[in-house]
């Protein structure tokens, strides 16, 4: 009874960080998006010194740990380079950065998936290459890229607690910050980790109906 009267105490707490993390997780997945794309034709369409630089981007963010990158980018490159940047907008950053290797290379499976014909179907009727890309190959790829970019979305989940160690106030740092004070871990981490798995199950489920709608018929990744 004791364990239960704790939970309730914080359970308004720990769901307002439900906000802060799920704004970190989106943020951070839409600024992956934003840079994965170019990232992916450029490894696909690019020139040997353009893939090159793009395999050693990806091979950084991929490359480190993702607690290793806060710390780098948070207390190193930010101050050395004068950004004064609250804890949520790095982490932000970090995250969108690290996520945009792994995007890059789910919409590259996929475009490469689509072969060439279509492209250069596109370039005998006129269409220039950056036009066929545009208009042709990338609305395919990104359809066809739903089902392995859904893995990013629990995959940023589960690393935005790692935010709690630069002090952004999501789920887990609320829960520290609780269980630190009421000498009681067990109730308050596992109330964390439920919602995380809400978390995790709806989010999931709102991407396999949004692939259900754009599937392509015909197409297997």
């Amino acid at each position: 009874m004791e364990n239960f009267i704790v939970i309730y105490q914080a359970l308004p707490f720990l769901l307002q960080g439900i906000i802060t993390t799920l704004g970190l997780v989106l943020s951070a997945l839409f600024l992956g998006f934003i840079i994965g794309v170019p990232l992916s034709v450029g490894q696909v369409f690019g020139s040997s010194w353009t893939k090159k630089f793009i395999g050693i981007y990806i091979w950084f963010f991929r490359g480190l740990p993702i607690l290793v990158l806060l710390f780098l980018f948070y207390y190193g490159l930010f101050n050395m380079i004068g950004l004064n940047l609250s804890a949520f907008v790095a982490a932000v950053l970090v995250l969108g950065l690290r996520s945009s290797a792994y995007q890059a290379q789910i919409f590259r499976g996929s475009i490469q998936s689509l072969g060439q014909g279509q492209l250069l179907a596109a370039q005998s009727l006129g269409m220039s290459t950056g036009k066929a890309i545009w208009n042709i190959i990338l609305p395919q790829a990104l359809r066809l890229s739903i089902p392995g970019w859904s893995n990013e979305y629990p995959a940023m989940l589960t690393e935005s607690a790692v935010t709690y160690a630069i002090g952004v106030m999501e789920v887990l740092t609320r829960g520290n910050f609780i269980a630190s004070r009421t000498y009681k871990p067990m109730p308050i981490y596992l109330t964390c980790a439920i919602i995380f798995l809400i978390l995790s199950y709806s989010g999931m489920k709102i991407l396999h109906i949004l692939e259900e709608k754009v599937r392509i018929p015909g197409f297997e990744e």
